[in-house]
């Protein structure tokens, strides 16, 4: 596996410690049949089946890195709609399902575009950067990105958080992550330039911070948080909030249901969508509630009956997705929508007022049905008439009783 691939890319160099070892013969031969009845005529098989076996580690969840799900990460893809032109990076690479969902996204809706030598050197070239500490994982990227047709991408081992990664600033036009959820970061190695935005040893926190550097003006990110980031209360949680509002441009706030990262987490999370501006912009975020993502909420989460696929007229009870992705391409069809509404806007004004709090449930409105209780004393009639027809009955069975010649 180390010679696969070009000479001094980040495939070879990443897989210079590779090993592959099958067992025993039996073994071999077993996998042999079973790979030769796989039709592996095209990238996509290929990619698929390892995005598969991906789906299988046994070790999500490990200091706070939980994979996530491959319908997540096309939803954020989708809300973000890539161009050729773009510099995508994801800063927690993991299994680099970021990247390969952009990938496929690009192959997909510019297929003519790629076919220019400019653009596709870009894509292979320049165009995908992802950063991990884990010598292992950063392995793995390098072969996922390899199977869908990337051959020499940027990977990087490499703390994002420390002085290593200081370097890279405003490089990216687009971010999409999902960053750690827990644990504190050692305060000597993290760099001085993140905690100039906000002073904080909170990995959820800091690679927001990160992101906002690594952004080009204009560039825009999609990444999921904690709700903890949303409406904490500590210093750096109102800091790192107030400088997405003020001065970039927060789009939305997309609220997950808490089931979405099981069986391995069950946290609370939330996607939040932002412009690097330097100079604001935030007049008014659109809030998402999204209640069902398709699949059960339990550790088993089994697919549900509605599909990927909708009409985008109406809400979908087993999968907001559709939905979602629908509001969000008619987002002026949003401003009339009331608080009591799944989607709503919330203008900064008030969001300010509420100590920038980006809780749904901060600005979501509950409409409480009144339930008209039947009083006591009408209760004690029925019950009496009810008592009454039981004694006829009683009564009219007891006189067929006594003139049955049977009994």
């Amino acid at each position: 596996m180390r010679e696969v691939g070009e000479p001094g890319s980040a495939f070879s160099a990443f897989m210079e410690g590779a090993t592959f070892l099958i067992a025993t013969p039996r073994l071999l031969d077993q996998s042999i049949d079973m790979i030769h009845n796989i039709d592996q005529t095209d990238q996509d098989t290929k990619g698929d089946l390892y995005e598969y076996l991906l789906s299988k580690i046994a070790t999500a969840g490990k200091n706070g890195q939980f994979r996530t799900p491959r319908h997540i990460i096309r939803m954020m893809v989708d809300l973000m709609q890539p161009t050729p032109t773009d510099v995508i990076c994801d800063p927690s690479a993991g299994t680099m399902g970021f990247l390969v969902a952009a990938v496929e996204y690009l192959q997909k809706h510019y297929k003519d575009v790629l076919y220019d030598a400019d653009t596709q050197q870009h894509f292979q070239e320049t165009m995908f950067n992802g950063l991990e500490f884990d010598a292992t994982m950063i392995g793995i990227d390098a072969m996922n990105l390899n199977l869908h047709g990337i051959r020499t991408p940027n990977l990087h081992k490499v703390n994002s958080l420390s002085e290593e990664a200081a370097g890279i600033t405003k490089k990216y036009s687009l971010i999409l992550a999902n960053p750690p959820f827990k644990g504190s970061v050692d305060a000597d190695n993290i760099d001085k330039s993140i905690t100039g935005i906000v002073s904080t040893k909170k990995s959820e926190i800091l690679f927001l911070a990160l992101m906002l550097r690594m952004l080009r003006n204009g560039g825009r990110a999609a990444v999921i948080v904690p709700d903890g980031v949303l409406f904490g209360s500590s210093k750096a949680h109102k800091a790192i909030r107030k400088t997405i509002i003020e001065d970039h441009q927060l789009r939305a706030v997309i609220s997950m249901p808490s089931g979405v990262f099981k069986p391995y987490a069950g946290v609370s999370t939330s996607i939040l969508i932002f412009t690097k501006t330097e100079l604001g912009g935030t007049d008014q975020v659109w809030f998402y509630d999204m209640k069902a993502d398709g699949y059960s909420l339990d550790d088993k989460r089994t697919p549900l009956d509605n599909g990927q696929e909708g009409t985008g007229n109406g809400q979908h009870e087993n999968n907001n997705i559709p939905d979602i992705l629908h509001r969000w391409n008619a987002l002026d069809a949003e401003t009339d929508r009331k608080r009591t509404e799944q989607s709503f806007f919330v203008p900064k004004s008030e969001i300010v007022e509420n100590d920038y709090d980006l809780s749904i449930n901060r600005y979501k409105e509950i409409v409480y049905e009144p339930i008209e209780y039947t009083k006591p004393a009408v209760l004690v009639e029925q019950i009496k008439a009810t008592d009454a027809k039981r004694h006829a009955l009683l009564a009219k069975l007891e006189t067929l009783l006594n003139n049955s010649e049977i009994f």
